[in-house]
């Protein structure tokens, strides 16, 4: 059975961090490309950054250069993301996707069911 599970979520000041992981299964891991995204209530789904598979290349959107760091753990079949200097613009329910085709699809095979994440201000 193919699983992502992602935790790490939760309530935060602006400004404090938050390590987001995503947990798989099911599937070999090192062949996809993991990405992360987001979706805020009454917008649509982004995303965020994607780690692809082999060499690691990292991706980010705009919005969180600089604050968000992606990383993978080939090892334990994870994949997490560092979210520093929080935003309250970061709140969004937080999923992570795996991805066969590589980053630049958006072609997601597997989803997760996704970690709030909260940001006050």
């Amino acid at each position: 059975e193919v699983q992502l599970v992602e935790s790490g979520g939760g309530l935060v000041q602006a400004g404090g961090s938050l390590r987001l992981s995503c947990a798989a299964s099911g599937f070999t891991f090192d062949d996809y490309a993991i990405g992360w995204f987001r979706q805020a209530p009454g917008k649509e789904r982004e995303g965020v950054s994607c780690i692809s598979s082999g060499d690691g290349t990292t991706f980010y959107a705009d919005s969180v250069k600089g604050r968000f760091l992606i990383s993978r753990d080939n090892a334990k079949n994870t994949v997490y993301l560092l979210m520093i200097n929080l935003k309250p613009e970061d709140t969004a329910v937080y999923y992570c996707g795996a991805d066969y085709a590589g980053c630049a699809s958006y072609e997601i095979d597997y989803w997760g069911q996704g970690t709030q994440v909260t940001v006050s201000s």
